[in-house]
């Protein structure tokens, strides 16, 4: 088994309050749309309704405004991806007690921005990871990827036990924002997602042991599903001008549906039910994902305290946001109920899910 040695979330220095962002990128979004019309009304209550208080931005409020386009916003994904992403994994690996010439698999996740050579190779000679590093670049996944990058890496890990691999997931979505597209699905992104980078260290059953890592959170087991007749969810729509959001309201209704079946039958497997899981690693979605979440899984409405906390202080950062609740989760509540289970989980574009067995 897998362990999870460290966890790292890096963010833009650009931080603003939820009233601000709807202000500024009012204009960018909604174009010659006077102030009381119906768009800048929908826009207000979507954006006061996303549950999110606090967002940090790749770039000032104010440059969204003369932002050009597609090729334009993914030089600054490039930019400041980079850097970001350059600050979790340094962080991570030294709260692992490792420096960068330990890492023997580098994992890079995003969804909103492209890079040829990829990040993690953009990455891998400022940082001084080895020039035998293994690297495993991901794109799609969406808000799905941050669980199902550590799952992966685990699959990879049980392989090679004497191995360290990191996941680095680096988000600027606010770099996809539609111009002139008043659209729902538009006005509820400009509102609900930020900006972020995570980076995650994991071990070998055997590279823990001897580095002493016995009561850092273990990887047990993993499960993928993926949903019939549901592609058109989530996702993007990509075109001249970039990354175009799809997101339908029927998210809520495939949680309902399908996840208290495929969370029943992961724990079975495992010896488990519901009610053993000690903590609770969610990625946030929106405020009725969380409350579907809660509804299908019959649990206490503070056993996600934490992911909400996370979407209320910095937005949804798609694949990066569970592993700000992972983060938040081990500085809250350390030591974590021992010897009692936990479960990540996150859905993402698919429609899918990804769910994890941890202890400690």
């Amino acid at each position: 088994m897998s362990k999870i040695a460290a966890v790292r979330v890096a963010l833009p220095e650009h931080v603003y309050r939820q009233e601000q962002v709807t202000e500024a990128l009012a204009e960018v979004v909604l174009g010659d749309e006077p102030p009381g019309s119906a768009r800048r009304e929908l826009m207000q209550k979507l954006h006061t309704a996303a549950g999110v208080r606090t967002r940090h931005l790749a770039l000032p409020l104010e440059s969204y405004r003369d932002l050009g386009g597609f090729g334009a916003a993914n030089d600054v994904w490039i930019d400041v991806g980079v850097r970001l992403g350059e600050q979790a994994l340094a962080g991570a690996i030294v709260d692992a007690g490792l420096v960068p010439s330990d890492v023997d698999l580098i994992m890079t996740t995003s969804v909103t921005g492209l890079a040829v050579p990829s990040l993690d190779a953009l990455i891998a000679h400022r940082l001084g990871l080895r020039d035998d590093v293994k690297r495993m670049p991901l794109f799609g996944l969406g808000c799905l990827a941050g669980a199902a990058g550590v799952a992966r890496i685990h699959d990879y890990l049980q392989g090679h036990p004497d191995d360290v691999a990191v996941l680095l997931s680096v988000e600027l979505c606010s770099l996809t924002l539609q111009r002139a597209d008043d659209s729902t699905a538009n006005l509820v992104g400009s509102g609900l997602f930020g900006d972020g980078a995570a980076a995650v260290v994991l071990m070998g059953e055997r590279r823990a042991a001897a580095a002493g890592f016995g009561r850092a959170p273990r990887v047990v087991a993993t499960r993928s599903r993926l949903y019939p007749d549901s592609q058109q969810i989530m996702g993007w729509d990509i075109g001249a001008s970039g990354f175009r959001l799809v997101l339908s309201p029927a998210v809520p209704d495939v949680v309902d549906e399908y996840l208290r079946d495929d969370v029943e039958r992961f724990l079975t497997a495992h010896g488990l039910a519901v009610a053993d899981v000690a903590t609770w690693i969610s990625h946030p979605g929106g405020p009725k994902v969380i409350e579907a979440i809660v509804r299908a899984l019959d649990l206490k409405p503070e056993a996600l305290d934490v992911t909400r906390d996370s979407l209320a202080t910095v937005g949804n950062l798609s694949s990066s946001s569970v592993l700000h609740v992972l983060q938040q989760t081990l500085a809250v509540r350390d030591p974590i109920a021992p010897n009692r289970p936990a479960v990540m989980l996150a859905m993402g574009p698919g429609f899918s899910s990804e769910l994890l067995l941890l202890d400690w």
